[in-house]
């Protein structure tokens, strides 16, 4: 397995990571034995970096994350690596209730997730979404904190815009951002990206199949159950889904005639888009697993970028990538 630098202040991790997420929320039902081997099977490959959230079914995503650590071999479990967003404040009925980025929050969030993790640090800790009340500074001096404790080994942002993040690098050294980005997700090109490269900080991709609506496998028959996020997402709606499936098959005629999927050209873009950028995928399943690993071996040379772009071109795709009330909470549309 390849490898890439989180920035110039973080860990060296695998080429891909693994986000977690969707084993145990927001795309449907869940096989907890099928994830717990898609862990361990990304573990074999050489997967070394495992992204989740304290707020994924209420914890539930990092205690099936510990669960699969307890249960890898020796060897496996001390190449893992974690990276935990915190924040984002549920209800009992797993309604969302805003971010909390006060100081004395962070702490009592991280005691929590290293508990249901059973790790005794977390490798890169960062707040989900920028609570509008909180300083950034404050929050990112209480993981600070804890990285000076020993708790935690890095700093990290999510979705935020170019300015906090040079805010928070000029309180402490910040060695990832994590946002979405993805060929129908390139908003951070203007300014997200240039901030983050001239600051020497990683970019860990989320999304990159855009919650699978351009891994080739979503059709626009397809049913989706009242837990599934993207029954409410408006790039899965009506004309918005019929228009970017039709960008879906401009990019299978390119990945058919290199011999590879339409998820595996996918991710071998953003891939291309620099040794600085780390992307995530949310394999379900061993074999969505392979197919994602399968990226590493597709190279894409000027031509082949030319032709995506011209498939797929910026700006391309119907709908926002969040529903209007969670877009109004993302610092980085700001």
């Amino acid at each position: 397995m390849r490898t890439r630098t989180l920035g110039t202040t973080g860990p060296q991790v695998s080429a891909l990571g693994l986000g977690c997420m969707g084993m145990s929320a927001l795309y449907g039902d869940t096989d907890r034995a099928e994830s717990v081997a898609t862990v361990h099977a990304a573990l074999e490959a050489g997967v070394t970096l495992l992204d989740t959230g304290d707020f994924y079914a209420m914890g539930h995503n990092e205690m099936l994350i510990g669960e699969a650590l307890r249960s890898a071999p020796p060897a496996l479990r001390e190449q893992a690596m974690t990276s935990v967003k915190f924040g984002a404040l549920r209800d009992p009925d797993g309604g969302w209730t805003g971010f909390d980025g006060r100081p004395a929050a962070v702490k009592n969030f991280a005691a929590y997730s290293l508990q249901r993790l059973g790790v005794d640090h977390i490798d890169v800790y960062r707040i989900a979404r920028v609570d509008p009340d909180v300083p950034i500074e404050e929050t990112v001096g209480a993981i600070a904190e804890l990285v000076q404790a020993g708790h935690v080994r890095h700093i990290g942002l999510s979705e935020v815009g170019a300015d906090t993040v040079r805010r928070a690098a000029a309180t402490a050294p910040v060695a990832d951002v994590q946002i979405e980005y993805s060929l129908i997700s390139r908003g951070i090109e203007r300014e997200i990206l240039p901030a983050v490269r001239d600051l020497g900080i990683g970019i860990t991709a989320y999304g990159v199949l855009s919650r699978g609506l351009i891994s080739g496998h979503f059709t626009a028959d397809r049913q989706l159950t009242a837990n599934d996020f993207r029954a409410m997402s408006p790039r899965f709606q009506g004309e918005n889904l019929r228009h970017n499936l039709t960008l879906v098959e401009a990019l299978r005629k390119i990945a058919e005639q290199k011999g590879v999927s339409v998820a595996q050209i996918a991710i071998a873009w953003v891939l291309s888009r620099g040794e600085d950028i780390v992307p995530l995928v949310g394999a379900r399943s061993r074999d969505r697993l392979t197919e994602a690993l399968g990226a590493l071996d597709v190279t894409l040379g000027p031509d082949d970028l030319a032709a995506i772009e011209e498939a797929v071109p910026a700006g391309a795709a119907a709908g926002d990538r969040y529903p209007a009330a969670q877009m109004a909470h993302l610092d980085s549309e700001r």
